[in-house]
């Protein structure tokens, strides 16, 4: 249930200076929707995290240097989702994830190509996404993952001596983004989606950090439904953060 307009905080406002870097550029949807995407996009070799936070608040995303949001023709189903860490409280089903987790070692750690990393993202990917190109893992850190405009690392969840997830984040002291979790499929079981989050969430209030971004919700896309299941959040519509709970 979405609250009244009154209730609602609107976006920062971009400067004209900042919004002449970006262009529009077009290609095919990269959640499956047989139509056309539009991106509004720029890229940048250095940023400041004030510029960034603007940019998060008006629910642009990062892509190595670029930050983007999508502005697509007769399509308005990617909405920018954000949490206020102090304000959540765990339902009982990620409840029940946490304790069933309760062995993972969390280990923070710079963002770094290894092995053991490209591994596991590969093999997320040819299974989760029927992806079969050797150098997607790769591609995904040289291209997506790393980056010069913030201050980005891991967090590596591990069982034992198993890799069970690693998570990719954009960190600031007024902010949180959570950039891409890639995890072992056959540990599917634990629930590694929700679990993340609610190590971001602990992580967040562990470092007194007030906004958590989880980048796009898609109604109706099951892969993004546990998302919305985190509450309080608040969705970006028309320009403004709407809490729903």
């Amino acid at each position: 249930m979405l609250p009244d307009a009154p209730q609602a905080i609107q976006a920062p406002q971009l400067s004209d200076e900042l919004q002449q870097h970006f262009g529009l550029v077009s290609s095919e949807c990269p959640y499956g929707l047989d139509q056309l995407a539009v991106y509004h996009q720029a890229g940048f070799m250095h940023m400041d995290n004030r510029t960034m936070g603007d940019l998060l608040a008006n629910g642009y995303r990062r892509n190595g240097n670029h930050m983007y949001t999508m502005q697509c023709p007769n399509c308005a189903l990617c909405v920018s989702i954000r949490l206020n860490p102090r304000e959540f409280r765990p339902n009982r089903n990620q409840r029940r994830v946490w304790r069933k987790n309760k062995d993972i070692v969390v280990q923070q750690a710079p963002l770094a190509m290894s092995q053991r990393s490209l591994f596991l993202l590969d093999k997320f990917l040819r299974i989760r996404f029927g992806n079969e190109r050797k150098q997607q893992a790769h591609s995904y850190y040289s291209h997506f993952f790393i980056t010069t405009i913030s201050t980005c690392f891991e967090l590596r969840y591990w069982a034992g001596s198993d890799l069970v997830g690693v998570a990719i984040i954009d960190t600031a002291p007024g902010w949180l983004n959570a950039v891409y979790f890639y995890f072992d499929p056959d540990q599917g079981w634990r629930s590694p989606g929700t679990f993340n989050i609610l190590n971001l969430v602990a992580f967040c209030n562990k470092h007194r950090i007030p906004r958590l971004y989880l980048g796009y919700w898609i109604d109706g896309l099951s892969e993004m439904a546990y998302k919305k299941a985190f509450k309080p959040h608040e969705l970006l519509l028309g320009g403004r953060w709407r809490q729903c709970s």
